[in-house]
């Protein structure tokens, strides 16, 4: 029983250097295609360069890991073992790089197997799908900022929500003794939609007393590198 459970662990899969290349060939070419597609479905400050080259060594690297560990059972609990040591903490910007470090990882690992078909296949699918949608952003928020005298909080609550027809939403109010600021935050279809009226909205609050100031400010899911 010990002497069959150490061939269990020993047994391996001995590739030649042809089925090492075909491995790595794939893999570079899948990851290509990952890297265009996360070039084409990402832009302004939240596309770095940096992470796209990040992914395609990503699959090259997996479908080596894979090409070593074959079918070893031993080398497989070891790469574990010793892959469970590192921590990534790198920060991800937006939530559709998730999406490209489980394709990296996934196209290495059938590249590593030899499962081209399913690569290729899987690979064109997920390609055509994130750039059908990859291009979807969230519509970008419009904050109101107003700081004025606490003594007219009514009044500019008032304003707000008449003119926005109750439509923006308050995230931050702070007050001090003599002072109150809002921080509102409006769509910008629910900004355009009030752009009709006859007085902007720096007009109506501006005609409030004690107004210090009224800011706009386009807030958006990108976030500088």
């Amino acid at each position: 029983m010990t002497q069959y459970l150490l061939k269990l662990l020993e047994q391996g899969k001995t590739l030649t250097l042809q089925e090492i290349l075909s491995h790595l060939i794939v893999a570079i070419a899948i990851g290509i295609v990952i890297f265009l597609s996360y070039m084409y479905t990402h832009s302004g400050t939240i596309y770095s360069r940096k992470f796209n080259v990040s992914l395609l060594m990503l699959t090259l690297l997996t479908t080596m890991v894979m090409t070593v560990i074959g079918n070893n059972i031993a080398l497989s609990l070891g790469m574990v073992g010793a892959l469970s040591i590192v921590r990534y903490r790198t920060a991800i910007k937006d939530s559709r790089d998730t999406a490209y470090i489980f394709w990296a990882i996934i196209a290495g690992i059938c590249c590593g197997a030899g499962d081209y078909l399913v690569a290729a296949i899987g690979s064109a699918i997920v390609f055509v799908l994130l750039l059908a949608f990859g291009k979807i952003k969230n519509d970008n928020r419009m904050l109101v900022i107003i700081k004025g005298a606490r003594g007219s909080e009514r009044q500019i609550e008032a304003i707000i929500f008449n003119y926005y027809s109750a439509k923006a939403n308050l995230r931050v109010k702070n007050t001090t003794e003599l002072t109150v600021e809002y921080i509102y935050e409006v769509s910008k279809k629910v900004m355009r939609k009030a752009a009709v009226n006859e007085k902007s909205i720096t007009d109506r609050l501006y005609e409030l007393q004690h107004i210090e100031y009224v800011n706009i400010v386009e807030q958006n899911d990108e976030v500088n590198s």
